[in-house]
């Protein structure tokens, strides 16, 4: 059983989802298939994925209340007249009548986002999805987004992992009744060839991927790795029956080095305040 956060909605999202970045095809809906045998009910994607349809495949036989959804909406489909219909083709394609949470994906200066947020409300009291959030907001994003008022902000999800140890901003969501969810969480596998996380590894008799994910999961985060072969589904839920020590975690923390790996050429100008 993958334990769950409650969000701020009183929702329970489970902390262990898979993420669908790069997944298309029909590799992508053997990946989902196989996760919810193995017992996953939390699913990422996006509409800038372009696999909806391919997710909606795996859906078919799934008991819809058991699943938690996650989708984002792009940044050319945040104008408050075109969120509805943007969040309608998303439904559309997942073949489903309501989403668990709905992310704006990136921050967008050339939008205001209380419109965005205010849009996304709406769609909340229409029941289409049941939280809001929001995707790569720095603290001065949120401040921004939590002054407007617009929409009860239930999520922030950001790349996260030992090489990015972004403490000021998951301090600052905890302090917000935001939770965070980790995407990237082994860095694109550059985590997993650090030599701190390979020794906690060896000490603990796991793998570098365990230790990253458990270290997130100690910290209050919820996890998105995206995996597609069943011994890597499997490796990412053996997570929840054993702990890091503290002294595994200070070694851990120490290792940070601001390092991005999902750094889009338009994330700089909208990037604003770490």
């Amino acid at each position: 059983m993958i334990p769950a956060e409650t969000l701020n909605t009183g929702q329970k999202m489970p902390v262990l989802g898979l993420g669908t970045w790069l997944l298309s095809g029909q590799k992508c809906t053997q990946a989902v298939s196989q996760a919810l045998e193995l017992g996953y009910t939390h699913i990422d994607t996006a509409q800038a994925y372009g696999n909806h349809r391919e997710i909606a495949c795996a859906l078919e036989n799934a008991d819809r209340k058991k699943i938690f959804i996650t989708s984002k909406i792009w940044m050319t489909d945040f104008k408050a007249d075109v969120v509805g219909p943007a969040c309608n083709q998303i439904l559309k394609d997942l073949g489903t009548d309501y989403l668990d949470l709905l992310l704006m994906h990136w921050p967008n200066k050339k939008v205001p986002m209380h419109k965005t947020l205010g849009a996304m409300n709406e769609l909340a009291k229409q029941g289409k999805t049941r939280a809001a959030g929001v995707s790569n907001f720095t603290i001065a994003h949120l401040r921004e987004a939590l002054d407007s008022k617009a929409a009860k902000i239930s999520v922030n999800q950001v790349e996260f992992h030992p090489l990015l140890y972004q403490r000021e901003l998951l301090e600052f969501c905890k302090g917000k009744g935001i939770s965070v969810t980790a995407y990237c969480p082994l860095g694109r596998q550059g985590d997993l060839r650090h030599r701190t996380i390979n020794a906690i590894a060896e000490k603990n008799e796991r793998t570098a991927a365990q230790v990253c994910l458990r270290w997130l999961v100690q910290k209050g985060l919820v996890v998105i790795p995206k995996a597609s072969s069943e011994p890597h589904l499997k490796e990412n839920m053996q997570i929840f029956d054993w702990e890091l020590s503290e002294e595994d975690i200070e070694a851990i923390d120490s290792i940070n080095r601001n390092k991005r790996v999902c750094n889009p050429p338009f994330a700089e100008f909208n990037r604003g305040s770490e």
